[in-house]
This record gives C-alpha cells, sequence and structure tokens, in this order.
C-alpha cells in the first residue's frame, strides 16, 4: 500500500475500527518481518486513511456502522477519527434493528484532498444533525 500506488483496498475481519489497526499490527508480527511494532504502527498510519466497517446486526442485516479516517501518529498511538456512525435506536419486536446514520460532526482531513481532485461531495453530509441513512 505504501509503494506509490494512489489507492487500494482491503477487507479485515475485526469488531472495531481500532481493533482492525491492531489486527493489521498482529498479522504483520506473524509474517516473521523484523519490524518493530513502532515502525509497524507508522506504516499502517501512512497506508490506511479510512476504515469502514460493516457489521451484521442481530436481525441478521448488515450495516454500515462507522466510517473512520486515520489521521496519523502521536507518539506510538494511531490516530483515528469516527466520521460517520450508526446509532441503535429501538430493536422492534419482530427484531428489526432500528437505527440512524449520522455524521460526527468532524471534518475529514481527506475532504481538503478530494477537492484537490475535483471530487464533489455535499458538506451538508458533515452536519450531525442530519439522518444520513
Amino acid at each position: 500500500m505504501n509503494t506509490g500506488h494512489e489507492g487500494s483496498m482491503a477487507t479485515i475481519h475485526a469488531n472495531n475500527p481500532r481493533d482492525a489497526i491492531t489486527r493489521l499490527e498482529q498479522m504483520v508480527a506473524m509474517s516473521g518481518m523484523k519490524l518493530s511494532p513502532e515502525a509497524v504502527r507508522g506504516q499502517i498510519a501512512s497506508a490506511v486513511g479510512l476504515i469502514v466497517q460493516v457489521m451484521r446486526l442481530s436481525d441478521g442485516k448488515r450495516r454500515l456502522m462507522s466510517v473512520t479516517e486515520i489521521t496519523g501518529m502521536e507518539g506510538q498511538v494511531v490516530q483515528m477519527q469516527e466520521i460517520f456512525a450508526f446509532n441503535r435506536t429501538h430493536t422492534a419486536a419482530d427484531g428489526t434493528v432500528h437505527g440512524e446514520f449520522r455524521a460526527t460532526g468532524l471534518r475529514p482531513r481527506c475532504l481538503e484532498e478530494m477537492q484537490r481532485r475535483s471530487i464533489a461531495y455535499d458538506s451538508a453530509n458533515f452536519d450531525p444533525s442530519r439522518v444520513l441513512g
């Protein structure tokens, strides 16, 4: 991912975005490469831009739960900020999970890069009072 190619996509199984970073670290450690944990975290922080979490809920439906941006490193910790999140409101009598997908109110740092590349995005979607889905 850090070899100069623009863009990549991968999947990983984890319970949440923070666990996905930890799982990536563990997978690199299992490879036998002689890298320090700090070096691994630095590579992850520079290679991964967004984590999009999808989860199968108790009603069997898959829902987009979170869009989290990796913002860099602070000390030895990969820094993240959640941009969008699904919040469960209730479960109906038939077991259907209900909720709202909203912005957290934070604007992603990658928005500037999107604008430089002429990728149009309605900034009103970052308003946390607006239900997105």
